[in-house]
C-alpha cells in the first residue's frame, strides 16, 4: 500500500523592498546630510575648476592672499614702539638701504614697517564696511524686489536720491560730523555705498520671484520670510558675492581717501595716514619719493587684486558670461 507524501508547503518570499535613500559604495544607506555635502563638494570642486581657469583671477588671489597675510602677521613683524614718533630708531628722510629698505619719513620711522602696519587699518575698513554697505543694499534690494508697490517705490526713490549724491561728498560730510575714529570711517563708507548693491538685488529679485517654483511655494503656504530667505537669497548669492570683492577695493580707496583729507583717525597708521602725513611733511617738493610711493603702491595693487578676484567671480558665477568666454 502505498503512502502519498505531504505537499511541500512554498516558502514565502521576500517582501520587495521599499525605495530609500541611495546605498553607498560599502552599502550603508547615505543619509540626506550626507548627499547634501556630497553634492557641496561637488559644487565646490566645479567652482574652483572654473575659477582656477581665470589667470587674472589666479593672481588676484594670490595678490589679496599676501596682503591678508601680511596683515594678521603685522604684529610679529614690526615692533609697536618702532612707530612711535618719539622713538623713532633711524634718521629722518633716510634713502632705501639694507637697514631701511622703503627708507624712512620725516620722524625716522621705517617706511616699510608703516606700510605693513598701515595694511591692517586698510583692509580691516575695506572688508567691514563692505559687509555693512552689502548688508544693507541687500536686504534693502530683496525686500523692494519681493514687495514691490507703495513699498517697493519707497525704497527705490531713497535709493535713487542716495545714488545722484556724490558719494565720497557725502561720506566727507559724514565723517566730519562724526567723531574722527575708525568706526566712523566704517559706517560713513557702508552708508553711502550701497545703492548699487541694492538696484542689481532687486533686479535678479524681480527675475527669481517671475519663476514657476515661486508661486508653488506660495500655494503651498509660504510665507514672505520663507519665501526671501529660502528662495530669493540663494539665488541672489552669487551677484552679492561678485559685488562684494568688487566694492572691497572701492572702500579702501575711500577710506585712503578720507585719511588722505585728514579725516580719518589720527592715531591709527593706514595707508592713506601715511600718505597725508608724507603731504603734510612736504614730501612731494622735497624730492622724498620713497614716503610717497610704497603706499600709493600698496593701495593700487590691493584694489587691483580685489577687481580681479571680483570679474573671475563674475564670470564663474554669471552663465553668459561663463558661456561667452
Amino acid at each position: 500500500m502505498s503512502t502519498t507524501e505531504p505537499a511541500a508547503t512554498p516558502e514565502p518570499r521576500p517582501a520587495p523592498r521599499s525605495p530609500g535613500p541611495v546605498d553607498g559604495p560599502e552599502g550603508a544607506t547615505a543619509s540626506p546630510r550626507r548627499l547634501a555635502r556630497q553634492r557641496r563638494r561637488r559644487a565646490l570642486a566645479r567652482f574652483w575648476r572654473d575659477y582656477r581657469a581665470n589667470r587674472a583671477g589666479l593672481f588676484g588671489l594670490a595678490g589679496l592672499a599676501l596682503f591678508v597675510l601680511v596683515a594678521l602677521a603685522a604684529p610679529w613683524l614690526v615692533q609697536p614702539a618702532d612707530l612711535s614718533v618719539t622713538r623713532a630708531p633711524g634718521l629722518p628722510y633716510q634713502p632705501p638701504s639694507l637697514d631701511y629698505p622703503l627708507g624712512t619719513d620725516n620722524f625716522g620711522r621705517s617706511v616699510l614697517d608703516l606700510v605693513i602696519w598701515g595694511s591692517r587699518v586698510s583692509l580691516l575698513v575695506g572688508f567691514l564696511a563692505t559687509l555693512v554697505s552689502v548688508t544693507l543694499g541687500a536686504l534693502i534690494g530683496i525686500i523692494a524686489g519681493h514687495f514691490g508697490g507703495a513699498t517697493g517705490t519707497v525704497l527705490m526713490r531713497v535709493t535713487d536720491w542716495f545714488l545722484v549724491l556724490p558719494t565720497l561728498v557725502l561720506a566727507i560730510a559724514l565723517a566730519t560730523v562724526l567723531s574722527r575714529s575708525v568706526f566712523t570711517i566704517i559706517l560713513a563708507i557702508g552708508v553711502t555705498a550701497w545703492p548699487t548693491t541694492a538696484r542689481l538685488v532687486r533686479a535678479q529679485t524681480l527675475a527669481v520671484e517671475a519663476r514657476p517654483y515661486i508661486e508653488r511655494a506660495r500655494a503651498l503656504g509660504g510665507g514672505h520670510l520663507h519665501i526671501m530667505m529660502r528662495h530669493v537669497l540663494p539665488n541672489v548669492m552669487p551677484l552679492v558675492l561678485a559685488q562684494t570683492t568688487l566694492l572691497v577695493a572701492s572702500s579702501i580707496i575711500m577710506e585712503s581717501t578720507l585719511a588722505f583729507l585728514g579725516l580719518g583717525d589720527p592715531t591709527t597708521v593706514s595707508w592713506g595716514g601715511v600718505l597725508q602725513d608724507a603731504r603734510n611733511a612736504g614730501a612731494v617738493s622735497s624730492g622724498v619719493w620713497w614716503y610717497l610711493l610704497p603706499p600709493g603702491l600698496a593701495i593700487a595693487l590691493v584694489a587691483l587684486s580685489f577687481t580681479l578676484c571680483g570679474r573671475a567671480l563674475e564670470g564663474v558665477l554669471n552663465p553668459r558670461l561663463r558661456d561667452r568666454s
